[in-house]
């Protein structure tokens, strides 16, 4: 009896035993599903609420450079450059409407393109008015009383509209005076003539330097005026 009660009281234990590392073991994988079920969730929660905040802040940003948009495009260099551009473009009176610029509107000066041998000058027109005129086309040039022809233009330096000045604004043009070198083809100028296009009357230019300009007619060429030179159109 004693044999039996033993092993009955064994086997119970044995059971009771097993029975409790059966809840235990369920405890845990239902323990630690729902710890990894709420650590999902929550961890989701702070997860979907950091990507709406991620969003928010980038809406913030958005919203910042919304209201602040003229803030966030000066910030930029092409929103600055751009920003000036548009607002000089809107600036400016319409073509059409703008009186052709006259001598008396404007001063011209002469000055040497940097870089031996100087074979470029740039022709600055300054309105010196009170008014807004337009500069149309290219300065017409003499340079010697033996070629009463003007200095041809070269064409892609044409910009797409004529170039409106208001007071004290400055236009230029770029002209090529030879290939450069002492050649038997260069004649010395110390000063030489413009007409505005539209104009008759004539504009004297003293040329740059003190010893002048050596200038070669199967060279010679201008540019259009422009609001400033640009790489590309005004090389030649």
């Amino acid at each position: 009896m004693r044999t039996f009660r033993h092993r009955t009281t064994v086997l119970a234990a044995a059971a009771t035993a097993a029975l409790a590392l059966t809840l235990t073991a369920c405890g845990g994988e239902d323990g630690s599903g729902a710890a990894k079920s709420a650590g999902t969730q929550d961890g989701g929660a702070p997860a979907a609420s950091a990507t709406p905040g991620t969003g928010a802040a980038a809406s913030g940003t958005s919203g910042t450079g919304g209201s602040g948009t003229p803030g966030t495009s000066t910030s930029g260099g092409s929103g600055t450059s751009g920003g000036t551009g548009a607002s000089k473009a809107a600036a400016r009176p319409k073509v059409a409407a703008t009186p052709a610029c006259t001598p008396k509107d404007v001063t011209l000066r002469a000055d040497r393109q940097d870089g031996p041998p100087y074979t470029h000058i740039v022709l600055t027109a300054k309105n010196t008015s009170g008014r807004t005129c337009r500069l149309d086309g290219f300065p017409e040039i003499q340079f010697l009383e033996s070629h009463r022809e003007n200095v041809p233009a070269v064409a892609k330096s044409k910009p797409p509209t004529p170039v409106v000045l208001a007071a004290g604004d400055p236009a230029y043009a770029l002209v090529r005076l030879s290939d450069g070198g002492v050649h038997e083809d260069n004649e010395p100028v110390s000063d030489f003539s413009v007409t505005l296009r539209g104009s008759d009357d004539v504009i004297a230019v003293r040329a740059p330097g003190d010893g002048g300009i050596a200038v070669d007619p199967a060279q010679w060429k201008t540019g259009y005026w422009t609001y400033e030179l640009r790489n590309g159109a005004d090389e030649f």
